[in-house]
């Protein structure tokens, strides 16, 4: 299987709104897949490499992430840990829809959809208390009916309040929320993610969205979380990424063709986003994500 394909997981939620599960290390579960719900996710023991759509970094023991609809992740333990964990992992999956539901039932709490339109590129929550994370995951488990969706409900409204939320993915899907400037600027987006190779200005994107570019920039920014030059270039370091464990092509080629003019310029906007080198990129994802079949866990 191409490490770029996923292994696309079913979530049974037939006769639950939320799904909790933990497990150890190593375990069949622990493997490059995606699926459409959103997953709160906690680790409790060891350390490694976190994978989350283009996105490579380090996790370690208390580390709490966020993933969105469709995008691929893995949490790889460093293979100094010998010894089996009982639990590496807590974990809760739940669907877009059930939180859109319940913000439309009671408005005050329509703001934790922001958060679900980040986590649509993965988050890090930085800085969060693991042992109010754990706390919280625990009493998720351990409640019942009501109850357990009241302490999934308390967990979202922390985790909308924390302050340092890092975003993950080079890319993510803008949902249009409602209103003509999120459309537009969806538009816009769309039409970056189909022609980034293309040279395209903040002059041009503004005259897509039929705004000023002052207004448009600031839109952008408040629907993307990013300013447009920043977003466009991750774009193309994000497709860069899929090209380069996906692919032999020399590096020279897969920076112009991701849009880039310069080798130095690719590799000055590559290394700032993904903090890593395009060749390290490369030898780390082919290395963890693709390991022969009969040693895979």
């Amino acid at each position: 299987m191409s490490i770029i394909e996923p292994e696309i997981e079913q979530v049974d939620r037939s006769t639950r709104s939320i799904r909790y599960l933990e497990h150890g290390w190593p375990t069949d579960l622990c493997r490059w897949h995606a699926h459409k719900e959103y997953e709160l996710h906690l680790v409790v023991e060891t350390r490694g490499k976190a994978f989350v759509g283009d996105y490579i970094g380090d996790f370690k023991a208390g580390d709490l992430f966020m993933t969105g609809p469709d995008l691929p992740h893995n949490w790889i333990t460093d293979q100094v840990w010998t010894k089996p964990v009982d639990i590496r992992d807590m974990l809760i999956q739940f669907s877009h829809e059930s939180v859109e539901k319940l913000a439309e039932g009671f408005p005050e709490f329509s703001q934790v959809l922001n958060l679900l339109q980040l986590a649509r590129s993965g988050i890090h929550f930085e800085g969060f208390n693991p042992t109010f994370a754990r706390g919280h995951m625990e009493s998720i488990r351990d409640n019942k009916g009501a109850e357990r969706i009241l302490a999934f409900v308390r967990f979202l409204v922390r985790l909308n309040e924390h302050a340092e939320k890092k975003a993950l993915s080079s890319t993510q899907r803008i949902q249009v929320n409602g209103g003509s400037k999120h459309v537009r600027i969806a538009q816009v987006v769309d039409y970056v993610t189909e022609n980034f190779i293309e040279p395209i200005s903040v002059a041009d994107a503004a005259v897509m969205a039929k705004m000023t570019e002052i207004t448009f920039s600031r839109n952008f920014q408040a629907v993307t979380g990013h300013n447009f030059v920043v977003f466009l270039n991750r774009i193309r370091v994000g497709h860069a990424c899929g090209m380069l464990y996906a692919s032999d092509s020399q590096i020279t080629s897969i920076a112009q063709e991701a849009g880039f003019k310069n080798l130095a310029n690719f590799n000055r906007h590559f290394l700032k986003v993904k903090g890593m080198t395009p060749s390290e990129y490369r030898e780390t994802a082919r290395k963890d994500l693709a390991p022969p079949r009969e040693a895979s866990v």
